[in-house]
């Protein structure tokens, strides 16, 4: 049975073109997406449009639990020299008010990079929590909430980066529909309001059919355009689930690039908190 909000969202398909609607019974799943189709569509003003775009998104990357992955970082300087490392990553699905994922990545090579281990635990009202170990120093290093702007790794990418996204850490302005690569996408400026981040806002272009992220600009704290962030060659999983197996950041001001290339996802393997046990970093394999 619904109640009063989903009669209420329910009542806005009907004011959408019918080409929006199928002609059959829809399963819970595509009634939800119809739903958030609607709150889209039916926005008054452009900052709940936005709002409503990033929750889709959100919404539509839920109930994959916890998965695995395998991952190459190429680093580029200026002169277009290239050096690789060898990652993994362990993911998982965190609920609540303000816990967001936890994630582990741990580097195999090369050699003077190898047993280095990265922890996050992702948070929404409060400051994320980010721990590395550094084999060479044998401890491990809290990074604090004022360095998160920080490069990981020599990499393009920032601590801040690599947090999993949480619609609560942003607030949204809705921009435009436009085209990027032959999709249809929405162009949303999303603000961070946690406490130290190194941009001023983002501008994320998601496509309209998949909600997928597929390209964002990170603008500094002057509101210059420092980064951008490329994904591509898109592939689902479990029939739901969209990873980007290549992400591709540029850095504007050094001419720096970092690209990530990943491989062999599995999900649904059965983490638990142990594999994300801070204590247990110095001893990860």
């Amino acid at each position: 049975m619904l109640n009063k909000t989903q009669k209420s969202l329910f009542a806005l398909l009907l004011t959408l073109p019918t080409s929006l609607l199928a002609a059959e019974a829809v399963t819970a799943t595509n009634a939800a997406a119809a739903i958030q189709v609607a709150k889209i569509e039916s926005a008054t003003t452009a900052e709940g449009k936005g709002l409503a775009i990033a929750q889709e998104s959100d919404r539509r990357d839920l109930g994959w639990q916890d998965s695995t992955a395998d991952m190459l970082m190429i680093l580029s300087n200026k002169q277009g020299e290239k050096s690789e490392r060898k990652i993994r990553i362990r993911s998982m699905e965190v609920g609540g008010e303000d816990n967001g994922d936890k994630s582990l990545t741990v580097f195999d090579s090369p050699k003077d990079v190898k047993g280095t281990a990265f922890l996050s635990y992702s948070h929404i009202v409060s400051p994320d929590e980010q721990w590395l170990y550094l084999p060479a120093l044998k401890r491990v290093k809290r990074i604090s909430s004022s360095n998160k702007s920080g490069p990981f790794m020599g990499s393009e990418f920032a601590f801040e980066d690599l947090s999993s996204f949480e619609v609560g850490k942003y607030t949204y302005k809705y921009l435009a529909d436009e085209e990027l690569n032959s999709q249809k996408v929405f162009k949303v400026e999303y603000y961070p309001t946690y406490k130290h981040s190194g941009y001023k806002r983002m501008i994320s272009w998601i496509d309209q059919t998949e909600f997928r992220m597929l390209k964002t600009e990170f603008y500094d704290r002057k509101g210059e355009l420092l980064k951008t962030l490329e994904y591509s060659d898109y592939k689902q999983y479990l029939g739901q689930y969209w990873r980007a197996h290549t992400m591709s950041m540029t850095n504007h001001l050094t001419d720096k690039a970092t690209q990530l290339v990943w491989s062999n996802y599995q999900f649904k393997v059965g983490l638990d908190e142990g594999d994300f046990n801070r204590n247990g970093l110095k001893r990860v394999r």
